[in-house]
């Protein structure tokens, strides 16, 4: 089955008697009666474990190498591993069948790359896995296929993602699609060759669309929208500037991006808390799960570029009501030290302590840039989600604005949602708080703390099997493709 998206603690006892000594028929004065002399316990010999024999690589038959290595040669490449599909090189020796086998399991059940290829913002790391004793026993019994067909990471979204790159790089393999040459925005009512190639273009993609004929009637504009809302645009129906932009990133280019998104999801754990909230930061768009559910999503307002918001896996413990705004160093230095004084106060800051350790605290209230809602979880880069006085930013198509930080459109939702099992926290009780206007943090009980996922996923699926498309904001996408190819290449060196 294909998924959506305490440990247990020891006691000693020990017990101790009480010596008495005997009662002297005679007392002599001043005599002490000298304690009995400590008997040692006996010495317990410690069992020395025995020595973990390693696994050695098993030896396959001539059938299992010859099934092997036609496996390795498709799946490598249909997984995402590489992009060149030119054939590979067979493998005759047995020891070097086995390791690029070995070296194909890690790949695509935890990822292709080394630990040094992360970068400090990828904060999702797989967990570390052996695929040896797994592969030998599949040798041993003869369910070499079996084996290679359960690497994958087990969800649903992984599945339609490869399916997506079956499809792109058919695509690209035909020769991709045409460039649609720059020039004014084509709308209802245009015509000419760049309708033309227009149409050419979109029909790849599309089904639906008439490849033939010049001019931009309602089906062509239908058609826009729709690749419009693929592609995570405003569906205006009108081919103008970002849309051109969209439509004219290289086939090559797009399979590439499903060769990064498919790898990302090799990142997470093989099962996902049923229980958790995920960040989509590309698309900054918030959704909470429960049991595999979406149940609630929300626009986000995620980092802008060279502000990037990170990759990470953590907890949400606590929901800080009215929270005062801490003014990372690097931002009070560069944004708001320079307008002065004056204007740190009209704005409810503070400015703690002197020369250079003084730092700028925003009070709480209706105009601090956190809004009255912050959700806390433990991580490296100082993130969390939070609410915002500024609302206009969430009816742009592109939300991309913040400093790191994630805010959220409806955060009073959120916090009824994760305290709804508290009966001292109900929504009158919240807003009570909210309106008292002092800082409060509510921790969340242990079985309301929720998972919380930031992900970057600029390549997914849609329910009908649709590919969405976003725009690569970071530069991660080219960058992590890159990454993949190099370690493969590095690995089938190193055979």
């Amino acid at each position: 089955m294909r998924l959506s998206l305490a440990p247990q603690g020891l006691a000693l006892a020990i017990g101790a008697g009480l010596i008495t000594a005997p009662t002297l028929a005679q007392q002599v004065p001043q005599q002490q009666v000298p304690p009995p002399a400590p008997v040692p316990a006996p010495v317990q010999a410690v069992p020395v474990p025995a020595p973990v024999q390693p696994i050695a690589l098993p030896k396959l038959n001539a059938t299992q190498a010859a099934q092997l290595t036609q496996m390795l040669a498709d799946a490598s490449f249909a997984q995402g591993l590489r992009h060149d599909g030119s054939a590979q090189p067979p493998i005759r020796d047995n020891d070097a069948l086995v390791r690029a086998a070995l070296d194909y399991a890690r790949a695509v059940h935890s990822g292709r790359l080394d630990t040094s290829d992360f970068q400090e913002n990828w904060g999702l790391r797989p967990q570390p896995y052996d695929p040896l004793p797994g592969f030998a026993d599949a040798v041993k019994r003869d369910r070499i296929a079996q084996w290679i067909r359960a690497l994958p990471p087990p969800y649903s979204g992984y599945d339609a993602l490869q399916k997506g790159l079956q499809a792109y790089r058919k695509i690209e393999a035909a020769g991709g699609w045409p460039t649609i040459p720059a020039g004014p925005d084509m709308g209802l009512g245009a015509t000419g060759a760049r309708v033309a190639t227009l149409r050419k273009r979109l029909a790849v993609e599309d089904s639906a669309v008439d490849p033939a004929g010049t001019k931009f009637d309602a089906p062509l504009q239908a058609a826009v929208q729709r690749a419009q809302r693929r592609y995570g645009l405003n569906p205006t129906g009108v081919v103008s500037t970002g849309t051109l932009a969209a439509l004219n990133v290289p086939a090559g280019d797009r399979v590439r991006q499903i060769m990064a998104n498919l790898e990302r999801w090799r990142w997470l754990p093989a099962t996902l808390p049923a229980k958790r909230i995920q960040v989509n930061i590309a698309a900054a768009v918030m959704t909470v799960f429960e049991g595999d559910e979406a149940i609630f999503s929300m626009k986000a307002v995620t980092g802008r570029p060279g502000n990037e918001t990170p990759m990470l896996q953590s907890k949400i413990h606590s929901i800080v009501l009215n929270p005062p705004w801490n003014v990372p160093a690097g931002i009070a230095a560069k944004e708001l030290f320079p307008k002065g004084e004056a204007y740190l106060k009209r704005n409810n800051y503070k400015i703690i302590g002197t020369g250079p350790n003084r730092r700028i605290q925003q009070q709480p209230g209706p105009s601090s840039a956190l809004g009255r809602y912050k959700f806390d979880f433990n991580n490296p880069y100082a993130v969390y989600l939070h609410d915002t006085p500024s609302q206009t930013t969430f009816s742009r198509f592109s939300r991309l604005e913040s400093h790191g930080c994630v805010r959220l459109e409806k955060p009073s939702e959120l916090a009824q949602l994760l305290l709804r099992n508290d009966p001292e926290w109900q929504p009158p009780q919240i807003q009570a708080a909210i309106d008292a206007g002092k800082t409060l943090r509510v921790p969340l009980k242990d079985q309301d703390q929720v998972a919380v996922y930031l992900l970057y996923w600029t390549a997914y699926a849609s329910a009908n099997g649709t590919m969405n498309f976003r725009a690569d904001p970071y530069g991660w996408d080219k960058t992590l493709a890159s990454k993949i190819e190099n370690r493969s290449a590095v690995t089938a060196a190193q055979r």
